[in-house]
């Protein structure tokens, strides 16, 4: 039997949009990292394999009771990377309107900055706010936008096989810190973007960092076999949606939801609103194991508050979870290895191009 994946989301102060206004939250810790940082330290002491990090491109409203702000993910990522040792970073980062290389090399250095353990959620916006953001080009129909996401994780791969995994020879005696014949030219031409290539940064601990999906759309199902973790958010059709992306030869599968972790029902309800579970840990841990005899790989749960919810997940659940024999011991190594991925071998080793 082969153990559960565990993840958690990063978002702001958690997902429910009123979890900043707890008492037990300080608001300026949201900006200045430190509640995420928490937040990861605890799910990864628990022994949880990943942690994703919620962005997009459109600019946050000034919606009442509603956090109007944000961090960068990949940004915030790299903040935590050097403050933990185990658990995988993955990043949301939306390919939309963004460049290809800029965005490449950027996972490549989250992947070297936490020795092996960098991943990307990929995503894009077909919004015509997004677009008005960025000032570059008008919105494409959300179709458009997964075609050309999957140009980017081609050219993204492309990229990190660009340098050999020897080309960093540091020969001091002659001045040669590389190996120029190792390094390759990519070539790629999209039907949006070309990109000749070498990438500025040599290739990542992991080969290839895990590239992700959420899988929300019929067009995200289509990209679905183009990435290594796919995540499906809600707890309904778990059986029929899993079996979707199979079909699309997707990779790993992780349920994705939102959990507010609270025995006291009547405290639960006045926090409950939008989760797809609400209760204590022992109905989740029973849930979990119904969803893992349905096909899932893992869970991303999406905790309500970072500082109420993740120590349930961490103290509570993980050793239920661990206890019904659905999750391990702590997985050591790169983020590739603790969801069972071999390191991709590199298409331009030996190529004279």
């Amino acid at each position: 039997m082969s153990f559960l994946i565990t993840s958690i989301e990063i978002d702001g102060a958690g997902g429910h949009p009123a979890a900043w206004r707890g008492s037990e939250v300080d608001p300026s810790a949201i900006l200045t990292g430190e509640l995420a940082l928490r937040a990861v330290q605890r799910a990864e002491a628990a022994g949880v394999d990943l942690a994703t990090f919620a962005d997009a491109l459109e600019a946050p409203a000034d919606v009442p009771e509603r956090v109007s702000a944000r961090l960068d993910a990949l940004g915030l990522a790299a903040r935590i990377a050097p403050a933990t040792e185990r658990i995988g970073l993955v990043p949301t980062i939306t390919v939309t309107h963004t460049e290809p290389f800029h965005v490449q090399a950027s996972v490549a250095t989250l992947d070297w900055v936490s020795a092996g353990r960098a991943g990307w959620l990929v995503d894009v916006s077909s919004s015509a706010e997004a677009a008005a953001v960025i000032g570059r080009r008008s919105p494409a129909v959300d179709a458009e936008t997964w075609r050309e996401a999957r140009y980017v994780v081609d050219v993204s791969r492309r990229l990190w096989d660009s340098w050999e995994d020897d080309a960093i020879i540091r020969d001091a005696p002659s001045g040669r810190f590389v190996d120029r014949e190792r390094i390759h030219y990519v070539d790629f031409e999209s039907p949006s973007f070309a990109v000749k290539g070498p990438s500025i940064v040599p290739r990542p601990p992991q080969g290839h960092p895990v590239t992700a999906l959420r899988v929300s759309s019929e067009d995200a199902l289509q990209a679905a076999g183009d990435v290594d973790l796919v995540l499906l958010p809600g707890a309904s059709d778990v059986e029929a949606r899993v079996a979707a992306v199979r079909a699309a030869g997707g990779g790993r599968v992780l349920l994705s939801v939102s959990v507010l972790l609270e025995e006291d029902g009547a405290s639960g309800v006045r926090r409950a609103e939008g989760m797809d579970h609400v209760g204590g840990v022992a109905r989740l841990a029973e849930l979990i194991e119904e969803w893992a005899a349905l096909g899932i790989d893992g869970v991303h749960l999406r905790p309500a508050s970072l500082e109420l919810d993740v120590p349930v997940i961490a103290d509570a659940l993980l050793p239920l979870l661990r206890e019904r024999k659905l999750v391990g011991a702590a997985r050591p190594g790169s983020l590739r290895s603790r969801l069972g991925l071999s390191r991709p071998a590199n298409r331009y080793e030996g190529s004279r191009r």
